[in-house]
């Protein structure tokens, strides 16, 4: 799952991005509204998650914006503001749940499973990642290759959503330490490297044709051929 976190305060998102890391999933953070926005024109989020109060552009602005654009996505808002009106702006600009700061991160991910989970049944589609005869499936949260099915860690599940989602974009080190590993960048291991490896091993060296390629000096990129 692929989620936009739109929240102005770093020692937050930093939690609320570490704990969706461990459970797997793909967290961008987006420190004002403005950015929030660019951010979700550029691709599509299977969550959005904004704080009320932004710099720039506030989040019942940033949410309305994103409901005009599309209801297919849910949008769930963080604040401290719990009165009743409040709550009546968020849900009017198109909100589909409001969570009151302080929270515990357990219940921001029930919350964020809920609606994901009620949307994907709503399309009436299962959510996958395809290539060639290759299938993610971001709700059962498993991989298949010609149709059989590769058991992958957490970790290299991760690894592999992030690229599929960059298909044909060449996707640096840095970016993936960033992203999956939620670290920053150690030009001294060779961890991303390693896992890498693992990926190959499991879904090209019986396969073909083979997907995961590196460009030398600047990344790997997924494409076929």
């Amino acid at each position: 799952m692929k989620i936009l976190l739109v929240e102005d305060e770093p020692p937050l998102a930093s939690f609320v991005k570490k704990g969706f890391a461990h459970e797997g999933y793909d967290l961008t953070v987006a420190y004002d509204g403005r950015t929030g926005w660019s951010l979700y024109e550029q691709q599509p989020y299977d969550l959005v998650i904004l704080d009320v109060n932004l710099p720039y552009v506030n989040g019942v602005e940033l949410c309305r914006r994103i409901r005009a654009h599309s209801r297919l996505v849910p949008v769930l808002l963080l604040t401290a503001l719990d009165s009743l009106d409040d709550k009546e702006a968020g849900f009017a600009a198109g909100a589909d749940d409001y969570l009151v700061k302080p929270f515990e991160f357990r219940e921001l991910l029930m919350r964020a499973r809920a609606l994901t989970q009620r949307y994907a049944a709503a399309s009436g589609e299962r959510r996958e990642l395809r290539m060639a005869d290759l299938v993610l499936d971001l709700d059962a949260k498993t991989v298949a290759r010609a149709g059989q099915r590769i058991a992958l860690t957490t970790r290299e599940y991760s690894l592999l959503e992030h690229l599929l989602r960059n298909r044909g974009r060449v996707v640096s080190r840095v970016d993936i330490a960033e992203r999956v590993w939620d670290l920053d960048f150690d030009t001294t291991t060779n961890v991303i490297d390693v896992y890498v490896s693992y990926l190959r091993k499991k879904l090209d060296r019986d396969f073909s044709p083979k997907l995961i390629h590196t460009v030398v000096g600047m990344g790997y990129v997924m494409r076929e051929e």
